[in-house]
């Protein structure tokens, strides 16, 4: 049975009531580890005080484009010296960091916008640091993950960030395929380039179902559009190619449709190795379900997968 570790971080930038103190560590007093510090996604109005006072006090910049951040340092008077990181760059730079990271740095970790690891660089050294027992400590700020959320006007108790859809077709229905039963609302990442296209995909693994666009989040020219899949696909098929980043919102499927997804998942497992109905009387125990309707799904399953 595998264990668990916590960690705990004396962090004298903080107070013991839950607010941060109001330099944040401007003084240079902050504790070893690796932050992962949110930037903003558009408006710099969104920088937090304390990711500034991080950044400042950092031993080093971990960044995504050393061009990128050098503009949000210029604005916020941060003069520490930068280390362009990424998770294509060379094994040596990570390597790097976390040598100096264990002997005591304090080193953080921006991509060009919104938060670390969101479909963004950072796992592969939060991931070692955490494997060497490094503190690793988050600076939350801006996402356009949540803000999109937020704005959607659909259920946010429970959803599945999906990231980027692949880019060729086939692999994307079959990647939308995958989720189409997931009952939480659903958030995608997407190039303005292939907006239309994925939304027909999805329109198709979907159905019509609620959705809402947002696009350059926090910027001049935000937009938010809410409509049906089929719709919103029309529209910037349309429309052409928007500018700017593109987060897309799907309502999660209804409780049927996840019912239905499990229960060919069920029978697609059991028809690999068991005749029609010896996988219908399988999956009817397991589910409790009727063994005629089982059946009769199973047939309908064997005849398009072409079994017997």
């Amino acid at each position: 049975m595998g264990k668990t570790v916590a960690t705990e971080t004396d962090r004298p930038d903080t107070d013991d009531s839950g607010g941060d103190d109001a330099d944040g560590g401007a003084a240079g007093v902050l504790a070893p580890g690796l932050y992962v510090v949110a930037t903003p996604i558009g408006n710099l109005g969104d920088m937090t005080e304390r990711a500034v006072a991080v950044l400042r006090a950092a031993d080093r910049i971990a960044c995504e484009d050393s061009r990128v951040t050098r503009k949000l340092a210029q604005r916020f008077a941060i003069h520490t010296p930068m280390t362009a990181y990424h998770d294509h760059s060379a094994p040596a730079v990570r390597a790097r960091l976390l040598d100096d990271l264990a002997q005591g740095a304090r080193i953080a970790l921006v991509s060009d916008a919104g938060t670390p690891l969101l479909a963004d660089p950072g796992y592969k050294l939060v991931a070692d640091a955490v494997a060497a027992d490094i503190p690793v400590i988050p600076i939350p700020g801006a996402s356009a993950l949540l803000a999109a959320l937020t704005v959607a006007g659909l259920p946010t108790d429970r959803f599945l960030f999906a990231g980027f859809p692949p880019p060729k077709q086939a692999k994307r229905q079959k990647a939308l395929g995958a989720v189409a039963a997931e009952p939480g609302t659903l958030v995608f990442y997407e190039s303005p380039q292939r907006l239309a296209a994925c939304l027909a995909d999805m329109a198709r693994a979907f159905g019509a179902r609620p959705a809402c666009v947002c696009r350059e989040m926090t910027k001049r020219f935000e937009e938010v559009r809410r409509g049906p899949l089929d719709a919103l696909a029309d529209h910037y098929a349309q429309a052409g190619a928007p500018k700017g980043e593109v987060v897309i919102v799907v309502a999660g499927a209804a409780p049927e449709a996840a019912d239905d997804a499990r229960l060919d998942a069920l029978l697609a497992d059991a028809l690999a190795t068991l005749s029609v109905r010896e996988a219908a009387h399988a999956v009817a125990w397991v589910t409790g379900l009727p063994r005629r309707t089982v059946y009769n799904r199973a047939l309908r399953l064997a005849d398009d997968g072409g079994g017997d």
